[in-house]
């Protein structure tokens, strides 16, 4: 009997336990104060350093663009030609503590270097043998045959400077019955500019440059 009641009186009291556990559960929460509008909002550290990286360009920038009517207008110009990159990088150190900005330029430019009379490469070294004995009996002396290289088995009949003379060349061969030929002989030159902007209106000292009397001074605009 007493096991019984027992029994009865824990189940009574976890029964209550649960029911006052559930009803702690479904009660409401307290709503969430609203702030006062006077209070400032919260703002992140990185958004707050952003916002002033950006006002502090943008003044920056104001100020550049609207610069000192007081300093002299910024010249422009382009020195060179430098042959070499070497030359050219002591021209860049030679001007940049002198100068307020600096860059360089690659130009090219195709040279003549004279003219070449020739008869076309023979199929083998003999046939081009047999043709320079050709030559020779014609009375022809000033000839080489190419023995190697892009140009082998070809009869070399001279180097000229002048086109008229060359042109002469090929015309006494071709009328010995040899397939002459005239070719332009050129080449890519290299070169490059130093170009910089200064406030001051005369030039930068380059006198210490290697062949500075050589080089050129040109104008050019600054934007």
């Amino acid at each position: 009997m007493l096991a019984r009641i027992l029994f009865l009186l824990l189940l009574v009291m976890n029964l209550a336990a649960g029911a006052w556990w559930y009803g702690r559960a479904q009660a409401p929460q307290p709503p969430v104060a609203v702030a006062d509008s006077d209070v400032p909002s919260l703002v992140l550290l990185s958004e707050r350093d952003s916002s002033l990286m950006a006002q502090a360009a943008q003044a920056a920038d104001s100020a550049q663009a609207a610069g000192d009517p007081n300093l002299p207008p910024a010249v422009c110009a382009a020195l060179g030609p430098f042959e070499t990159q070497s030359d050219l990088r002591r021209g860049m150190d030679l001007l940049t503590p002198q100068v307020k900005r600096i860059q360089y330029q690659e130009s090219s430019s195709v040279t003549t270097r004279g003219y070449w009379v020739y008869l076309p490469a023979f199929t083998t070294r003999d046939a081009a043998l047999k043709s320079a004995r050709q030559l020779n009996a014609a009375g022809v002396r000033d000839y080489y045959v190419v023995t190697a290289g892009d140009h082998e088995n070809t009869v070399s009949l001279g180097l000229f400077r002048d086109r008229d003379n060359a042109a002469r060349r090929q015309a006494q061969i071709a009328a010995l019955g040899f397939p002459a030929r005239l070719e332009e002989r050129t080449e890519v030159e290299r070169a490059f500019w130093i170009e910089y902007e200064r406030d001051a209106p005369e030039p930068p000292d380059y006198s210490q440059l290697p062949g500075a009397a050589e080089l050129t001074l040109k104008p050019r605009s600054c934007g």
